[in-house]
């Protein structure tokens, strides 16, 4: 029997203790031998709980227990959650988890952890929740070249744009009601203005690559300044508007970003909604592919994290390979990348637009008659903003994806 620990009994905590629990004899069954939670680590009781006789305040409680051999962290955050990983790590101990903001900053580190001393660091929730995302594109796509790897990878943003496209909403109402649903955190700005998404574009990057991707310099950008016209301007288009993080291979080196685009109808992109999450993978040689389901929520996310318990007590003693290096890779340069842009413009900047932009068709709306939009050629980000800072009846623009 394989005697596991729980790092965090939150949500997806307390979601890794019910999944084990409830799906013991077929997780046996499939692991080769039963699996059982010893511990529970939390800085709370909890007085009535079914394993409130499970949880211990202090790490070492665990790592000092020669009978723990797998950690599951669900605590989020950075620290203590590196602190303790790395001490799980060095003895020995393989450590799950759906720690997305610490498999960003360290996951190359823990990876050679654990390759040191012959145990895993494995992340699946970590990106996509229930959805598996990682084990595909490290185990069953090793033979491929991964060219492009582009997705819908928050469900929050993805709830609020469907909101405002189906519903006519604007940005703060949409929101509001994503709070209200338990979609979006009181403070949800992590969600809205990108940052979890390039989290996880930055880890799905990394091992598309094989080498450490910083997040930190992955273009992002969120949904707050989407208005509800720029959904009216994407209909008379045939596009949907979609928060996209997307990192693609070409003959300058790799690039990655965040942020809003239009995206065709025809896509299977498109048809995303709600709190759904999709990754979308392209490889030289098997073509495209679409990973498809919740990206989020307690049972998923565990689910995701116990199918790692079970990878590691089927590979006890043995380092499963994952490639993603130390070493830090260059992204190309974002300025450099090419794009058509819808662009929204006051209607009296008419003129102007058309000495900036050239001769292009006006799009009109009812509903905005002080301004026109009208789609660019395909040009670099560095022309466009140049072109956008120089027209001072400028109101917005979204990327379209071609």
């Amino acid at each position: 029997m394989a005697k596991v620990a729980v790092l965090g009994y939150g949500t997806v905590g307390s979601g890794v203790v019910e999944v084990l629990e409830n799906n013991s004899a077929l997780i046996a069954k499939r692991a080769g031998e039963a699996l059982c939670v010893k511990y529970i680590l939390d800085l709370r009781d909890f007085p009535g709980d079914p394993y409130a006789d499970r949880v211990v305040h202090d790490i070492s409680v665990i790592l000092e227990d020669p009978e723990v051999s797998v950690v599951c962290e669900t605590m989020g955050g950075n620290e203590p959650a590196f602190t303790f990983t790395k001490k799980a790590l060095q003895a020995g101990k393989s450590v799950c988890t759906s720690n997305k903001e610490l498999v960003a900053n360290h996951g190359a580190e823990l990876i050679a952890l654990a390759r040191e001393h012959d145990c895993n660091y494995l992340f699946e929730a970590s990106v996509g929740g229930g959805i598996p995302v990682i084990r595909p594109l490290c185990n069953a796509l090793t033979a491929e070249s991964v060219e492009e790897i582009s997705g819908i990878l928050n469900g929050t943003t993805n709830y609020i744009l469907t909101k405002m496209e189906k519903e006519g909403m604007d940005f703060a109402d949409a929101l509001k009601q994503a709070q209200d649903a338990g979609y979006a955190e009181k403070n949800p700005e992590a969600d809205v203005e990108g940052y979890d998404a390039c989290r996880k574009i930055a880890i799905l990057a990394s091992l598309m690559t094989g080498k450490n991707v910083d997040y930190q310099e992955i273009y992002t950008e969120g949904i707050s300044r989407i208005a509800p016209c720029d959904f009216a301007y994407a209909r008379r288009l045939g596009k949907r508007i979609k928060l996209l993080a997307t990192c693609r291979a070409d003959a300058e080196g790799c690039r990655a970003s965040v942020a809003p685009f239009l995206v065709g109808e025809e896509s299977p992109l498109a048809g995303v909604n709600d709190v759904f999450n999709a990754v979308f993978v392209r490889g030289n040689m098997v073509g495209e592919l679409m990973l498809y389901g919740k990206g989020a929520g307690k049972l998923p996310t565990a689910s995701a994290v116990v199918a790692d318990v079970v990878d590691c007590a089927k590979h006890a003693g043995k380092h499963i390979i994952c490639l993603w290096e130390n070493e830090k890779i260059q992204l190309a340069d974002f300025d450099q990348s090419r794009s058509r842009f819808l662009v929204r413009v006051k209607k009296s900047g008419e003129a102007q637009a058309k000495e900036l932009f050239g001769d292009f068709e006006k799009l009109t709306l009812e509903e905005a008659l002080e301004e026109f939009a009208f789609v660019t050629e395909k040009m670099s980000e560095a022309e466009a903003r140049q072109k956008f800072e120089s027209l001072p009846e400028f109101v917005s623009r979204i990327r379209i994806r071609d």
